[in-house]
């Protein structure tokens, strides 16, 4: 189903696996650009693989833990749009 989202950016908290991953899916057949974040570096890197060869879309990723002091700070200072 495409809801014109092509083109726009997209950050998915918990991407790694289950609910968070399902969306970063959804999202990547959309034809948006991914900002991917979950404390699974691993599991970020395996999906920004899958994705971006599944479906052309540009993935950036970043392993954080947002319950860390400072976290949602980081995570907007590398995502910040």
């Amino acid at each position: 189903m495409k809801l014109g989202l092509e083109g726009k950016t997209v950050l998915v908290t918990g991407a790694s696996r289950g609910i968070g991953r399902a969306i970063a899916e959804a999202f990547a057949d959309e034809g948006c650009r991914l900002c991917l974040a979950a404390r699974s570096a691993s599991g970020l890197a395996d999906l920004a693989g899958q994705l971006s060869s599944r479906s052309g879309t540009q993935v950036e990723t970043l392993a954080i833990d947002l319950a860390e002091r400072g976290a949602a700070e980081r995570l907007h200072a590398r995502f910040p749009k």
